[in-house]
């Protein structure tokens, strides 16, 4: 059986044109077939159509969750619930083309455990929205042991004895991107070229990226930590190379050398430094914190999967 897990957040006006796309495409496939709807909280009528379609055809299930959980948790959701021996995740707005499905299925008969998606340069994008995705995926490389591919996407396919891992997993903030290359086996990407937005606008804002982006980081390396020791060992050898000569100075000349502005910007620079490193501790024991919690990483309201 195969499993197509889509994760929604008020996409009432892209689920029913691509569930059909997503039938015209496995029909002819050998193999039986689940779609897994997931309803991350949605509050215009997404579930309500999720309900009708499984309804109408029994190979559409749905999941509920009790809130918006967030995409990744979402996602998580659809995976642990899915019982097929290759199960498929992309999202619900159609910009992950469902004709890509079929080159996910060869590429895992032909022995792949983990088919992925390469987003090429959308040239449609702004250039901020590129820029800031290859400076993420740059900087996510050079602090991680985990080498993520740019442009990949949770538009993937992954073998059963994969997915087994993946819900052994109890992360509190997920992040697939990282997690699936950390978890290895064999794996292939391909290149996909995103095709419009059918309906409706994106939920991811700036505000999000920024802190998917750091929970990717801080989820995958502890280098930020050292980084920090780093700079304040760095500082404090500057601070005794600048300060020697201002004691020689005065203490031949027989007075002070005066500048106090210079001194004013420099205790305010090393004062946000430090606030800055406490931040990046704070981030890290936050982290702790949460995890130590073992709070689920989301509540099923309602499902129609047995």
């Amino acid at each position: 059986m195969i499993s197509i897990v889509v994760p929604a957040f008020n996409e009432v006006g892209n689920l029913e044109p691509l569930v059909k796309k997503i039938h015209e495409i496995l029909d002819s496939f050998e193999d039986r077939y689940e779609i897994i709807l997931v309803d991350d909280g949605s509050t215009d009528g997404t579930l309500s159509l999720m309900e009708e379609l499984s309804e109408k055809d029994a190979r559409i299930k749905f999941i509920a969750l009790s809130r918006n959980f967030g995409h990744q948790n979402a996602l998580k959701a659809g995976l642990d619930m899915a019982k097929g021996e290759a199960v498929i995740s992309m999202d619900a707005d159609m910009q992950h083309p469902p004709e890509m499905i079929l080159e996910f299925l060869k590429k895992w008969k032909s022995g792949y455990d983990v088919v992925f998606s390469i987003r090429k340069d959308d040239s449609k994008a702004n250039y901020f929205k590129k820029s800031s995705s290859n400076a993420f995926y740059r900087l996510i490389n050079a602090l991680s042991e985990v080498q993520i591919e740019p442009g990949s996407a949770d538009f993937r396919l992954l073998d059963r004895k994969v997915l087994n891992v993946l819900q052994k997993l109890n992360e509190n903030e997920l992040f697939l991107r990282g997690l699936i290359p950390w978890i290895g086996f064999k794996q292939i990407g391909i290149d996909y070229e995103p095709d419009q937005r059918f309906s409706g606008t994106s939920k991811y804002t700036f505000s999000k990226m920024l802190g998917l982006g750091i929970k990717g980081i801080t989820s995958f390396s502890i280098r930020p930590l050292y980084t920090a020791t780093y700079l304040g060992i760095v500082f404090s050898v500057l601070s005794i190379l600048i300060y020697v000569p201002y004691i020689l100075i005065s203490f031949y000349s027989g007075h002070v050398v005066s500048g106090w502005s210079s001194v004013l910007a420099t205790v305010v620079f090393l004062g946000g430094l430090q606030l800055m490193i406490l931040g990046i501790m704070g981030i890290y024991l936050g982290k702790l914190f949460m995890q130590a919690k073992n709070r689920p990483t989301y509540i099923i309201s309602k499902t129609n999967i047995e």
